[in-house]
């Protein structure tokens, strides 16, 4: 895997890392691929319970490299945008190669947790809207910030910002570009909490989620990513599938038990 991108796990936690911090996590050609290759890489992995999402250095993610802006001036075959790029796909997923790099945070069985500093412009900012939750410091920057360049936001916002914001805050952030600090962002929706410490504190609530039924962790993202928007057949159907799917399972059995016996659950695998 490329060292463009950091995974170390421990006691279930996977803490992801962006590593350009000499570019502050701008994204070139490579990163774009060592982004979804690291979340990839624990779609299948059944040990981890919870990861955070974060950048080394002084920044999460500013955005695309410039040297990529360039490219695309001089209609660089290789810069972001090119047409052959912008249709790639995925296999059956939707997602070309830009798209997936936030999708693929959203479509991990388990939860996500993101912990933003420093500045989250553009793709940056995208990628981060796809975890689940997100901490912020009271002094990042995060921007929506393709209209700068005369683009709309590609990078899957049509899937996270429209369950975070109501439109017209969306479009107001697409048509402006404006840079928010910490406390706004967590006033618009863009963040779950406000934080001086966001990385450690994504650690710590992964720590917690990671002492829970990994099973019931699991089906609960499942559940919310498919009917946040569904029909109520569709979500309620879902809901009673599901739980019949965790009740009397292994695992919820221990939970059942360890709390009884007031104890820390022992938790096997998860089945999916």
């Amino acid at each position: 895997m490329s060292d463009l991108v950091t995974i170390d796990i421990e006691a279930h936690v996977a803490d992801v890392r962006l590593n350009r911090p000499e570019k502050m996590n701008a994204i070139h050609p490579a990163m774009w691929k060592a982004i979804y290759e690291a979340g990839a890489s624990l779609e299948e992995n059944r040990e981890v319970r919870a990861v955070v999402l974060s950048g080394n250095g002084r920044a999460f993610c500013s955005g695309l490299d410039m040297a990529s802006m360039q490219g695309m001036v001089s209609r660089d075959d290789d810069a972001p945008g090119a047409g052959d790029t912008l249709k790639s796909r995925d296999g059956d997923r939707p997602e070309n190669t830009f798209q997936r790099a936030a999708m693929i945070w959203k479509r991990l069985p388990m939860p996500v947790i993101g912990a933003i500093h420093g500045v989250a412009y553009g793709a940056g900012a995208q990628i981060a809207l796809g975890a689940d939750i997100r901490f912020v410091a009271p002094d990042v920057r995060f921007s929506i910030l393709e209209i700068k360049w005369g683009l709309i936001p590609d990078v899957g916002i049509s899937q996270t910002l429209r369950e975070i914001v109501p439109l017209d805050v969306a479009k107001e952030l697409t048509w402006t570009g404006r840079i928010v600090d910490g406390p706004t962002a967590k006033e618009l929706g863009l963040a779950t909490h406000v934080s001086e410490r966001p990385l450690d504190d994504a650690l710590a609530l992964a720590a917690e989620i990671a002492t829970k039924s990994p099973d019931a962790i699991r089906r609960g993202k499942r559940l919310l990513e498919a009917t946040w928007r569904a029909d109520d057949r569709t979500g309620l159907e879902l809901e009673a599938r599901l739980q019949g799917q965790l009740v009397g399972s292994p695992n919820q059995v221990e939970s059942i038990k360890a709390n009884f016996e007031k104890r820390a659950p022992n938790y096997e695998l998860p089945t999916d």
